[in-house]
């Protein structure tokens, strides 16, 4: 195969590679990280001052310089695309063969296909994933397990809206060299689906649709408007094909959802209250800045907590006022064969959670697993009826200031040791996994992706550098995570038997490390992971 000018494939050839890296799809990888790597560059570069600002004491608040984009109640994002008007359950899941069926025949209106925190950025899993997309718009796809089981698509009418998760701006593809430089993931992602897929989705009656994850600003989202425009430009596409739908799950975005709305506003499907990312966000943010920031332990914050309430009502009160969808968070819970009693606990949770949505106005929420499809969908049915969506549920009476926001200062809850090795346990178990290829895994119950292990190991980092004392025990200290990280690897041995990975482990065991008790607290722990990755 020849490669543009200027473009390198680095990365191992495979079968059915060349289906997808074709010289199409590298032009336009290469055209858009020409044209908007500069810019990408300067964002991240942009993301990095601001937190050397909030370091120094700096607070957020809303835009002054955007006043009168927030005061004109007159302009509305773009009507909803074929495929994307009813949205009451959806589920997520990387872009395998045998996820791909399943979540495509979940009985889910849409499919979070995703390149980001529930994959792993293997080689071949960037390239097979995109070749699973592909096959399933054919109708050529199937899987079949080492005991014979057959999986098949249902017929078209009967499948979930594919919606594409690309990675964030934060993280790059090094199989693939533009100029001798690495091309960001985002761009990469989006441009081999957009190149293969976009035609076939408009031929089925849809269009080329997506997730935009972690992002930080609406100068951000620009920067993915722009790459809608250029990309449907360059194939023929017509503009306003593409629709995308942004995670609200970083605090600096919580500040201008209205902006971010506005930026994409002829491209947009609304935003996603993305719960977890969005309490990592903050432990990150605020990590240097005291107690008042120092959130409990992850399994006592719930979506109760008065921080978390400000921003979901906000975000329902901003979308629908601007004829935008609200999407709910993720019930994370794997529904268990053998243990029904906590099938029974979990899904009181879970019912209790998105009736909670439903009644705050959202238009829909996630699940991880198909098994938990039917009770969403039964909550959301109860609320909408034959009613598509909530959009007319303006929410006038909602009024979030910046203080609520940020009242993370009473959010009840405990830091006990038994938190401290949950968060110590999932890190370590996560990152074995991920590093061997696995990027969503079932760990005590519950669907970990990397957002639910950034938590974990930031948690660990706050607490150490900022001298808590567990409410049962000891002071966090270097000397006695390292104890407890001894101690839970001990166990995860234990339980695993022969299957028990030792040398993945020791490697997990030193990148948890690493990214929870270095003097410099990594941005992300995917970004060393990923240099540890072949």
């Amino acid at each position: 195969m020849n490669n543009p000018d200027g473009v390198e494939v680095i990365g191992p050839a495979g079968p059915r590679y060349d289906e997808i890296l074709t010289p199409e799809a590298l032009t336009l990888i290469a055209g858009l990280q020409r044209e908007l790597g500069p810019r990408r560059a300067e964002l991240l570069a942009a993301r990095s001052a601001r937190q050397e600002e909030l370091d120094a004491g700096a607070q957020f608040d809303f835009l002054s310089e955007t006043a009168a984009i927030r005061a004109d109640r007159s302009w509305r994002v773009a009507q909803p695309a074929p495929g994307l008007v009813d949205r009451r359950v959806e589920i997520t899941g990387p872009t395998d063969q045998k996820m791909t069926i399943n979540a495509l025949n979940s009985g889910a209106k849409v499919w979070l296909a995703d390149f980001e925190d529930a994959n792993t950025p293997l080689w071949d899993n960037m390239v097979t994933g995109q070749l699973n997309l592909k096959d399933a718009l054919d109708r050529k796809i199937d899987y079949k397990t080492p005991e014979g089981r057959a999986y098949e698509l249902a017929p078209d009418e009967e499948l979930a809206t594919i919606v594409v998760r690309p990675r964030g701006w934060h993280l790059p593809e090094k199989h693939v060299l533009v100029d001798g430089q690495r091309v960001s993931g985002s761009l990469f992602d989006f441009a081999l689906y957009f190149t293969h897929c976009a035609r076939r989705q408009l031929d089925k009656g849809k269009g080329p649709y997506f997730y935009l994850a972690k992002m930080e600003s609406h100068k951000e989202a620009r920067l993915w408007n722009d790459a809608f425009c250029l990309a449907q430009d360059a194939l023929g596409i017509p503009r306003g094909s593409v629709r995308a739908t942004v995670l609200i799950e970083t605090i600096p975005a919580a500040f201008e959802m209205e902006e971010i709305l506005y930026e994409l506003r002829d491209h947009s499907a609304g935003l996603n209250a993305g719960r977890w990312d969005y309490l990592f966000s903050i432990i990150k943010k605020f990590r240097t800045r005291g107690r008042d920031f120092v959130l409990p332990e992850r399994n006592s914050v719930t979506m109760t907590a008065p921080f978390m309430r400000a921003y979901t009502e906000l975000l329902v009160s901003t979308c629908h006022g601007r004829g935008a969808h609200a999407m709910g968070g993720m019930a994370a819970f794997i529904p268990s064969r053998r243990d029904p009693e906590v099938n029974k606990v979990a899904l009181a949770k879970v019912r209790d959670d998105k009736t909670r949505e439903s009644r705050d106005g959202f238009d829909g929420s996630w699940v991880a697993h198909p098994d938990l499809v039917p009770i969403c969908r039964e909550v959301f049915d109860g609320v909408l009826g034959e009613a598509p969506n909530q959009l007319g549920k303006l929410r006038e009476d909602v009024s979030v200031s910046p203080a609520d926001l940020l009242a993370i200062d009473q959010t009840p809850g405990t830091i006990t040791e038994a938190g401290l090795r949950n968060n110590v346990s999932v890190g370590l178990q996560y990152l074995a996994n991920w590093l061997a290829g696995t990027g969503a895994v079932a760990i005590f119950n519950l669907m970990e992706d990397a957002a639910t292990a950034e938590i974990s190991r930031s948690q660990v980092w706050q607490w150490l550098h900022n001298d808590i004392t567990l409410d049962d025990g000891p002071k966090v200290t270097r000397e006695f995570v390292e104890q407890v990280v001894t101690e839970e690897l001990a166990t995860i041995r234990e339980q695993s038997g022969a299957a028990f990975d030792a040398a993945g482990y020791d490697q997990a065991a030193a990148l948890f490390t690493e990214v929870a008790l270095a003097d410099d607290y990594a941005d992300f722990l995917t970004l060393p992971a990923y240099e540890r990755m072949p």
